[in-house]
């Protein structure tokens, strides 16, 4: 089975099509899969649902596909960063299903283990809990939230080799391995594809079963928040 492609474009070819449910791997700016969101916008697909923790910010990350008004829904955490994003909201144009960030991870990654639903505490009492399922365990109220099953997972890693067992680089890990399971076709990017073998098995994070299809690509390491002192006498 064919894992490796040119580039983002021919990874996503036959994959994309209007309405669809995309899973992200991301958190803020940091292990975005920028080059695959570059490919879906030139798509032109439209009224996409992302899964995602947030939505990058207004010119990079998944903001882009905002600019365009190819999104419809965003399953997330967090709205900040991201002015575009917010006054889709605010305004009505864009919905949004908020999810506790602990629970979205979870929700993704019960999708990937073929769970449809699981009771969590996070939530209760809260506009997250309105209109789902209550349910008493040992005198403690839980709420009922559903797997996610995407249509298309996108995601990156730091290296993988060539069937697709990957490392991920330290707090870029964040969202991509529950989001490269719950996809019923996962498109991964990467900064280095090396020979099978090459890794240690002990450190894959991800396994290459997962893993339908790989690029690999020059990435731009962006800072999102940049806090300094300042110099002292200055």
């Amino acid at each position: 089975m064919k894992k490796i492609y040119a580039n983002a474009t021919e990874a996503l070819d036959g994959l994309l099509r209007d309405d669809m449910l995309i899973a992200a791997g991301g958190f803020g700016l940091c292990g975005i899969p920028e080059l695959l969101l570059e490919a879906i916008k030139d798509s032109g697909v439209k009224n996409l649902t992302f899964a995602s923790n947030n939505a990058g910010v207004d010119d990079f990350g998944i903001g882009i596909l905002l600019q365009t008004g190819q999104v419809s829904k965003m399953m997330s955490s967090y709205v900040g960063e991201n002015d575009e994003f917010m006054r889709q909201y605010l305004s009505g144009e864009l919905e949004i299903e908020f999810n506790p960030q602990g629970t979205l991870a979870e929700r993704m990654r019960a999708g990937g283990c073929g769970i449809p639903g699981f009771y969590t505490k996070t939530g209760v009492g809260t506009q997250v809990a309105e209109g789902k399922e209550h349910k008493d365990f040992n005198g403690e109220t839980y709420i009922m939230e559903e797997g996610i099953f995407a249509d298309l997972s996108i995601v990156k890693a730091w290296k993988a080799d060539e069937t697709g067992n990957c490392i991920f680089r330290k707090t870029a890990r964040n969202f991509n391995p529950p989001a490269a399971m719950c996809g019923k076709v996962c498109v991964m990017e990467v900064e280095e594809i090396v020979p099978v073998g090459t890794l240690d098995p002990d450190h894959i994070h991800l396994p290459g079963i997962y893993v339908h299809r790989l690029i690999q690509g020059e990435h731009e390491k962006r800072i999102e928040q940049r806090t300094v002192r300042q110099k002292e006498g200055a």
